[in-house]
């Protein structure tokens, strides 16, 4: 394992020994290698530059308190990278030699995997690009998916129930992304389009900008790149749109929340409706559940006050905690989210 301040990690790049590549040419894929390089050559006719062809995934494993490395739910970012592809016109990658890539790459950077008390994990970052050189709008001949992976800092810093919750900035001048766009694919230009609002929350001093939908401005979108969960006394409330990137870690605290005895409903949120919340939360990979103490309508005014004091509810605390075990192989995975590793 190599000598890192395990406890201080950053949510940031850093280089690791390996990656790992992939290359689609002449109608299939080819074998995967390693590479100890940060960087590969491109043309500067690939469609990945022009025209956008390219998605991303993030995953991550975990070390547990018993030794052993797991990676949560990478088949579900195989099928969801395929989606896009679809959305976007590249091949699609097998799920079967998209979750051989990750056991790789994880096994190659096996002493970046952090200790399981420093609660810090194994970023994994899947990206697939058009390499193929097109002047002239259309899908490339040639792609490459490559998977590359840096240790990174648990998301609250001193755990869950010391960190209160967040003030987000709402904004109606700008929309992450058009009704019947591409919201629900994991493209850069979704994040590329977001940039602009959460520069103006992070100014204003919010955590981070959030949505509505771009077609009526009615009802609740995403906050800033992450799936809004709303809890109403036994009741887990997420939207439903076609513009809403499906979370992975959303439709597995669903799950766990019917699983608990709550009511699940994933339909479309007024933002009236905000008023009436006892709990918020966003969620998605990095934090699991981010809390959210209350929301700030910029342009009219208004704040929506979901916490008092800010700290973390009842009902959105079980759930973090509950996936976490599951994630660190606290808690038996029944649901067989879980893949562990082998790095010997």
């Amino acid at each position: 394992m190599k000598e890192l301040d395990w406890a201080n990690l950053p949510f940031g790049y850093m280089k690791t020994d390996w990656n790992v590549r992939i290359s689609y040419k002449d109608g299939k894929w080819g074998e995967i290698e390693k590479s100890d390089s940060e960087y590969f050559p491109i043309h500067i006719g690939a469609t990945c530059l022009h025209y956008g062809q390219e998605c991303f995934e993030g995953i991550k494993a975990f070390r547990g308190a018993d030794d052993i490395v797991r990676v949560f739910r990478m088949d579900e970012n195989a099928k969801r990278m395929q989606r896009t592809c679809r959305a976007t016109m590249m091949p699609e990658l097998p799920v079967e030699t998209f979750c051989e890539m990750v056991k790789m790459v994880v096994k190659l950077n096996k002493d970046y995997i952090p200790p399981y008390h420093t609660g810090a994990s194994l970023y994994i970052r899947p990206l697939l690009i058009g390499t193929g050189a097109e002047i002239g709008v259309k899908p490339a001949k040639e792609y490459m998916c490559l998977m590359f992976v840096m240790p990174v800092g648990p998301y609250f810093k001193g755990g869950f129930d010391s960190n209160g919750g967040q003030a987000y900035a709402l904004v109606r001048s700008y929309d992450r992304s058009a009704p019947l766009g591409m919201g629900k694919y994991k493209v850069g230009g979704n994040y590329a389009a977001s940039l602009y609002a959460h520069n103006i929350a992070h100014e204003k001093g919010y955590a981070s900008e959030f949505y509505l939908d771009a077609k009526e401005k009615k009802y609740i979108d995403e906050c800033g790149a992450a799936n809004f969960i709303g809890i109403k006394g036994n009741t887990y409330i997420t939207p439903k749109s076609e513009s809403i990137l499906p979370s992975i870690t959303n439709m597995s605290l669903m799950q766990l929340a019917q699983d608990m005895g709550m009511t699940v409903e994933r339909r479309q949120v007024p933002v009236e409706e905000l008023l009436e919340m006892d709990e918020a939360g966003a969620c998605g990979t990095a934090a699991v559940i981010a809390p959210i103490q209350r929301i700030d309508d910029i342009e009219l005014g208004k704040s929506y006050v979901i916490s008092e004091t800010g700290e973390p509810g009842p009902k959105l605390r079980a759930l973090y905690y509950k996936l976490r075990s599951i994630q660190y192989g606290v808690d038996p995975d029944t649901y067989g989210w879980t893949t562990e590793i082998e790095l010997d």
